[in-house]
């Protein structure tokens, strides 16, 4: 009995979880098609169940029959989170006509009542004079090895990487999805980036992914296997054209040799290093519009507020708390907490707030929870004033203003009150008054006033350089308090320490990614508050060019950028822990170098 309770649950849990999938209607198209072939073309629905398929006839190719039905289910089950997804895929077979470009028109399906349709593709039939012409003559394709000779020159659009951005404008913290993605037409044996994309005037929220050729793409008529190197939400901080510039790879291909070995052939592959430059992205950033609101500090998107307050009866002393909730899809993780106007009669505590954030598509959803603890110390009505949270919605280009409630309590005296002390007054006893002694008390008139003695002025010049001390001192604070970039230059070694020091932990615990990740936080953090960088504008070539405009040596500027490119490489470098202790130390001799080096 228990164990059919234990797998019909496993099987509500999968239906469950593959209910709230999302459902997606794709085509892919044909590779590698000559005229007068037989081709398959393939419309495949994620997650979803239908058998009312249109399809539109293809303009120049002969329909031969289909479609041909096929389905299939998986189950998973990562960090304890069950998952299913289930395909149905529609074949057609076609005969090509003529070389030259085809269009695949959209296909349309129903599912739960409702239209998908895909998108419109194309492919490329060619001439079947190409097939009998050399490999060396033929254009280089990802299904034809022949191509792919050793020795042969890799071009440009055999392997690129190209930065993508979802929209071409965008308004300030308005946020957009940057990819990075490789298109090849050889297998990759290797990939190490040597510089990385700079992401200048952006605030960035990285995806979590495994880069992986395994996407076939149609690209300026072309195909490619892609992979998706990186994938991030980038929110623009100001406005003007921005750019995104171009990082650099060091990638090796794999081509192929033909060995003769008498009777047959045998094809051996051959590795080529290469060296790619990904495009630079522009993007066109507005500003918000002005005038801005009251109460407009920066939220861009699509939000919701709601408010609840805890309890129904209050008393004085006795805690309570008001629960702030805002949700929606925008830059939700860079909103600030609201300023709730509290009666001056409540005792306030510094807010508690939790963002849960993940990206969704293009876009990154969640909701911040603020909770304000507050003691009511007087006994009466009060009442908690209503909060007006504003936020721009790009989709509308307009402002818009949500209010939550006001909130009317009555505080009752509690318990824990300190009652007020009532004055008694004291007896006095005889026994308190001593008799008079009487006789020779040995009263003289040798008196020294105290200004006269040594001890007074000893005291009296103390006191004047403790005052004269008090006062450098707190000048010399405010001082420091009021130049920020100095107080941030004097603490940069001491926060590098704590960071290094975490880093160290990983290290010794075999945990290489989170060592590279707390090294480069130590490193930019240093640079960043050593060079008065801002962090939305730290980049190799800024720190370079200002060590060299504050007179760093260049072994200093050199030491510095090695460890930064160490580490961001071993970041993408399979099996990196055997370097971990020789990044580390290069890290701590970098920052004790420029901490040791005398400028003029």
């Amino acid at each position: 009995m228990t164990l059919k309770r234990i797998i019909l649950t496993f099987l509500m849990a999968m239906t469950l979880s593959g209910a709230f999938a999302e459902t997606t209607f794709t085509v892919k198209p044909p590779r590698g098609v000559y005229e007068g072939d037989k081709f398959p073309i393939t419309f495949k629905l994620t997650d979803g169940h239908s058998n009312n398929i249109k399809v539109q006839p293809i303009t120049g190719c002969t329909l031969l029959y289909g479609p041909s039905t096929s389905t299939s289910q998986s189950y998973q089950i990562i960090n304890g989170k069950a998952s299913s997804s289930s395909t149905v895929e529609f074949t057609y077979f076609y005969r090509a006509g003529e070389a030259g470009t085809y269009t695949i028109p959209a296909a349309t399906v129903v599912v739960d009542g409702k239209q998908m349709s895909t998108k419109q593709m194309t492919f490329t039939v060619m001439p079947r004079a190409d097939r009998d012409k050399p490999a060396s003559q033929r254009p280089v394709t990802i299904d034809d090895p022949d191509t792919q000779a050793a020795g042969r020159q890799v071009n440009a659009n055999d392997v690129f990487v190209r930065i993508i951005l979802s929209r071409p404008s965008a308004y300030e913290q308005e946020a957009i999805a940057c990819t990075i993605k490789l298109y090849t037409k050889y297998s990759i044996s290797s990939f190490m980036p040597t510089k990385q994309p700079s992401f200048d005037g952006f605030l960035i929220q990285e995806v979590d992914l495994q880069p992986s050729l395994n996407e076939i793409e149609t690209y300026n008529g072309q195909e490619y296997m892609t992979a998706l190197l990186k994938k991030c939400i980038i929110f623009p901080q100001q406005s003007g054209k921005l750019t995104i510039n171009s990082g650099n790879y060091d990638i090796s291909v794999v081509q192929y040799d033909n060995v003769n070995m008498g009777l047959f052939q045998v094809r051996q592959p051959r590795e080529a290093k290469i060296k790619v430059s990904s495009n630079s992205a522009s993007i066109n950033i507005l500003p918000l519009p002005t005038p801005q609101p009251d109460g407009f500090f920066g939220a861009v998107g699509r939000f919701s507020i709601d408010s609840k307050l805890v309890g129904n009866s209050f008393r004085t002393n006795d805690p309570a708390t008001l629960i702030y909730t805002i949700s929606g899809t925008g830059n939700i993780k860079y909103v600030k907490e609201p300023v709730i106007d509290f009666p001056s009669e409540f005792e306030q505590y510094t807010p508690k707030s939790d963002i849960q954030a993940e990206v969704q598509g293009n876009d990154v959803t969640g909701s911040m929870t603020v909770e304000y603890t507050f003691v009511p110390q007087s006994v009466g009505d009060f009442t908690i004033g209503s909060d007006k949270f504003v936020y721009f919605d790009p989709s509308t280009k307009q402002y818009v203003t949500l209010t939550t409630p006001s909130y009317n309590l009555k505080v009752a005296k509690g318990v824990s009150t300190p009652s007020t002390t009532e004055k008694k007054d004291i007896e006095a006893k005889n026994t308190d008054i001593r008799h008079i002694h009487q006789g020779d008390k040995g009263l003289a008139r040798n008196h020294k006033p105290t200004v006269l003695k040594t001890y007074y002025w000893i005291l009296y010049a103390i006191l004047i350089i403790g005052l004269i001390a008090a006062i450098y001192i707190y000048g010399r604070n405010a001082r420091l308090h009021a130049d920020i970039t100095g107080r941030r230059q004097s603490k940069a070694n001491k926060i590098a320490r704590k960071r290094l020091k975490a880093a160290a932990g990983f290290m010794n615990a075999g945990d290489a990614d989170k060592f590279y990740e707390e090294m480069l936080r130590a490193v930019w953090g240093y640079l960043s508050d050593k060079l008065s960088i801002p962090v939305s504008q730290l980049s190799r070539d800024n720190i370079v060019s200002r060590l060299s405009d504050k007179g760093y040596p260049a072994e200093v500027t050199d030491s510095l950028i090695a460890v930064l490119d160490e580490c961001e490489m071993a970041r993408y470098t399979p099996d990196s822990s055997s370097q971990v202790d020789r990044v580390y130390n290069q890290g701590v001799e970098a920052i004790n170098r420029m901490e040791n080096c005398k400028l003029n």
